[in-house]
């Protein structure tokens, strides 16, 4: 059974995508930056982005019937890796228990505000 989450962003609409689909357990969750999609603005700094992915993430988490505990897969994109540390504290707190397997990497994102984008596989009932 597979079904899709749409959380209104308004680059779903324009690309073509899900903020997450549900695929029998497995909850696959797009990439997801820091925009507050209720009114599509982004903060300037990298930890407060890193907060509002977490909290866009624990929107679609919940809505699929899933929690941040069910996470199994989390990747991090930064255009500069050197922001990373910045992050740490807020992503421990969210994953500091679950320890799913994670991946940094370094690259560009689409839009020049974006300092940082999540990404998460999660499995319900995991």
């Amino acid at each position: 059974m597979r079904r899709v989450i749409l959380s209104g962003s308004t680059f779903e609409e324009r690309i073509g995508y899900a903020r997450a689909v549900v695929d029998g357990d497995w909850v696959h969750v797009s990439g997801t930056t820091g925009f507050d999609y209720a009114t599509m603005t982004i903060a300037d700094d990298v930890v407060a982005q890193a907060e509002q992915c977490l909290a866009n993430i624990g929107w679609a988490l919940t809505e699929a019937g899933a929690s941040f505990a069910d996470v199994v897969r989390v990747t991090y994109y930064l255009p500069d890796a050197a922001d990373f540390e910045a992050c740490w504290p807020a992503l421990r707190r969210v994953f500091g228990e679950v320890r799913p397997a994670a991946t940094m990497l370094e690259c560009g994102l689409s839009d020049p505000r974006m300092r940082i984008e999540i990404e998460v596989t999660a499995r319900l009932g995991g």
